[in-house]
């Protein structure tokens, strides 16, 4: 009789129906499923002596599974027979600390100290753009964006939000404590150092500071010339992602915000597209580099009242209350926010509001497909 441990896996149910495991052949006997060093092993839990065999081998739990199941971190870590031939973080780190800050400065705006990118010049031809990101990301998201932009004659800047990327993360009643008073505070500071000239165009996407991007827009009418939104909370209606619910739960929280690959497993998990090891060394370095960006997320994450920012942002852009031109451009294979989310908004405001879908793109169209993007803001722009 084959015998198991408390870390074995569990033998499947004596009464589980035959068609509930798929073997890809039909067959009367029950089998479960186990995975060794990438190899899916069939055993057939009626063998006792094969099964017994395999067990010795197969580890009974994997404690990485949330870094290993992910296709793009499952390529930067892939481990030999001895572990220790990879090296560990520190030696990683360094393998990727100069990665992703091309076009980018680091910028001292009162007592905080922004990361920020920039393409073209103040003398321009056709204006300034400001690109910001959503959370858990970074300016990074736009840079090809940016790149294509500024050929096209137009100055852009896209800064890192303060707790995120390369940007300073202060220790939340130390100078800063995450809530959107402060941000909107921060972003004017960071504007006036720049010596960015009103009216100017705004490029916003994303959760989070992606929302307080939006309700800084609302406070700051003047400023800006056309408003482009790309996939957004923009409704009441819009679902908030499992990755901030979960971070709004004690302790839970806590241990979320450090998982060291959780930017790029948001980005993959909205989009149709699994990134290449190079991007995702890059939205990974932050979290890797200090637990500072883990808990300056965790932070935001708790001080926000989404469903309030929903509303704002909806009442705030319609039809009564705002007439500049609107361009949302909107990834349809986004996971987290349906194109529903897109038309409800058009309706609040369909004179000023102007839809452009983009397939093939998921949350973070600048990401999945920056061309397309460029091609609707030139337009648009």
């Amino acid at each position: 009789m084959a015998t198991w441990s408390l870390l074995s896996p569990l033998p499947p149910p004596a009464s589980m129906p035959t068609s509930n495991i798929n073997t890809g052949t039909k067959t009367s006997m029950i089998s479960s499923r186990r995975r060794r060093r990438g190899t899916l092993i069939i055993s057939n839990a009626t063998d006792s002596s094969q099964d017994n065999e395999k067990d010795k081998d197969a580890p009974a739990f994997n404690p990485f599974g949330f870094v290993t199941d992910n296709p793009s971190s499952r390529s930067s870590i892939q481990l030999p027979e001895s572990p220790a031939e990879d090296g560990n973080v520190g030696q990683m780190l360094y393998r990727i600390e100069d990665k992703g800050k091309e076009n980018g400065s680091y910028i001292k705006s009162g007592d905080l100290i922004w990361f920020v990118r920039e393409t073209g010049s103040p003398d321009s031809r056709r204006g300034t753009v400001i690109f910001l990101h959503g959370a858990p990301a970074q300016s990074y998201s736009y840079r090809v964006v940016m790149s294509q932009m500024s050929d096209a004659g137009f100055h852009c800047f896209a800064p890192d939000w303060i707790g995120f990327g390369f940007s300073d993360k202060p220790q939340p009643g130390y100078g800063f404590d995450y809530t959107e008073k402060e941000f909107h505070e921060a972003l004017d500071k960071l504007l006036d150092v720049l010596g960015v000239k009103s009216p100017f165009f705004l490029v916003v996407q994303g959760f989070l500071v992606g929302s307080y991007g939006l309700t800084w827009a609302l406070k700051n009418k003047s400023k800006i010339s056309k408003l482009a939104i790309l996939n957004s909370p923009v409704t009441v209606s819009s679902p908030v992602p499992g990755l901030f619910q979960q971070l709004r739960i004690p302790l839970y929280g806590e241990f979320t915000c450090q998982n060291a690959v959780m930017a790029e497993r948001f980005i993959e998990a909205g989009s149709p597209y699994v990134l290449k090891l190079e991007k995702a060394d890059v939205y990974r370095l932050p979290y890797l580099a200090s637990s500072g960006p883990g808990f300056a997320l965790l932070e935001a994450a708790r001080k926000i009242n989404f469903r309030d920012i929903a509303s704002q942002i909806a009442d705030g852009f319609a039809s009564e209350g705002w007439d500049k031109p609107i361009l949302l451009a909107w990834g349809i294979a986004d996971k987290y926010l349906p194109q529903a989310v897109a038309e409800e908004f058009q309706k609040g405001n369909p004179n000023a509001v102007k839809l452009k879908l983009i397939e093939g793109a998921g949350h973070m169209p600048q990401e999945d497909w920056p061309e397309k993007v460029v091609d609707a803001l030139r337009v648009f722009f």
